[in-house]
């Protein structure tokens, strides 16, 4: 995050992949608009962890960990994969690097074609990269993928998508990520399109195919229970920047960032005498057309000042290994539901003041 700060980035040696300043946008309509899906973020993904990404729908997650893979390429900034530089690479050069970058999708029955039998949706990927001697060595390496993740492959690997239920399907697509022994996997909501009933059976699955083939996986999802229990650190977005990173156990009892208290209290209760003490936020999140100036969360920050409307915040350390983009952030113990310590209150939350 130049304009943000980078102090919150490890020393090369100890990161698999980096995104410095990366900025992906979207033209719209034919005026010439464009949609800041992400607005100069850096961050680092260590070898051999699971970087949570948490956030509201819009804030642009799945657009980064799309962009982390090059799927489009970002408009600007710099993706490192092992010091690597992957937004210079064109043609064959990022093509031979395909195999080590994978991705889970959301709904998992429509990320894979229904035409298609199984084995055949598995094997794809070797044969677009021809891995593999012939195409019985494809279909073996296939079905031991197919038991690894859980499903018998002599009832498996004939079938049609449309016959397995949405949890064997994502398991199937697990598979599919897993044959190209990649080093690094964007998992793109993977169990937010399931029933809840199978929900902990697909994250246990990706921990052991983690530890198994010593994965590094970005988890992008807006359930901030699951990423709490699958998470080595957690980095929360907002409007398409990113405003804290912590360890999961740190972020959750301490959140420095208003916009992370608020995450985190919106976060249900099963005990039903519960009563929630949820602070106030204003309005609805602002357009990624037109993006506020400044804090981006300033707009609906019950603790927004006027220098939140002129000067982006700086990402610095709180604490460790725990940083923070705020120029107000929540001192430890500090509750923004009992103590919102509203600081000059500043009429731009309202949405008066430049944008």
């Amino acid at each position: 995050m130049a304009s943000t700060g980078t102090a919150h980035l490890r020393p090369p040696d100890e990161v698999l992949l980096r995104a410095e300043d990366l900025v992906q946008e979207f033209r719209v309509g034919r005026k010439g608009l464009r949609v800041h899906a992400v607005s100069g973020i850096s961050i680092d993904v260590r070898e051999g962890e699971t970087l949570g990404l948490v956030g509201e729908s819009g804030c642009g997650k799945t657009t980064t960990g799309r962009a982390l893979l090059q799927m489009p390429p970002p408009v600007s900034g710099r993706v490192l994969l092992s010091g690597q530089d992957l937004t210079a690479l064109h043609g064959e050069q990022m093509r031979k690097l395909r195999p080590k970058l994978q991705m889970i999708f959301q709904d998992p029955i429509s990320s894979l074609n229904p035409r298609r039998r199984v084995k055949d949706i598995v094997s794809e990927p070797l044969n677009i990269w021809e891995i593999g001697a012939d195409k019985s060595a494809r279909y073996a390496k296939a079905s031991e993928l197919l038991e690894v993740v859980g499903l018998d492959s002599e009832q498996s690997m004939d079938r049609r998508p449309h016959e397995f239920s949405g949890g064997q399907c994502q398991r199937i697509s697990i598979a599919r990520a897993l044959i190209t022994d990649p080093k690094i996997v964007v998992c793109d909501e993977p169990v937010s399109a399931l029933d809840v009933s199978v929900q902990a059976s697909i994250l246990n699955l990706l921990e052991d195919m983690k530890a198994l083939y010593g994965l590094t996986l970005v988890f992008i999802s807006h359930d901030l229970a699951v990423v709490k229990n699958v998470s080595d650190r957690v980095a929360v977005m907002y409007l398409g920047k990113i405003c804290e990173v912590a360890p999961p156990d740190l972020l959750y009892s301490q959140p420095a960032h208003p916009y992370s208290s608020l995450l985190l209290q919106a976060i249900p209760s099963p005990d039903p005498d519960v009563v929630p003490n949820v602070s106030e936020v204003v309005g609805e999140p602002p357009s990624p057309v037109a993006p506020p100036s400044g804090c981006r969360f300033r707009t609906r920050c019950p603790r927004a000042a006027e220098v939140c409307a002129t000067t982006e915040p700086v990402i610095r350390e709180v604490g460790v290994d725990h940083f923070v983009a705020c120029h107000f952030p929540l001192a430890p113990g500090e509750d923004l539901a009992t103590s919102p310590c509203r600081r000059h209150p500043s009429p731009t939350r309202r949405g008066a003041g430049p944008h």
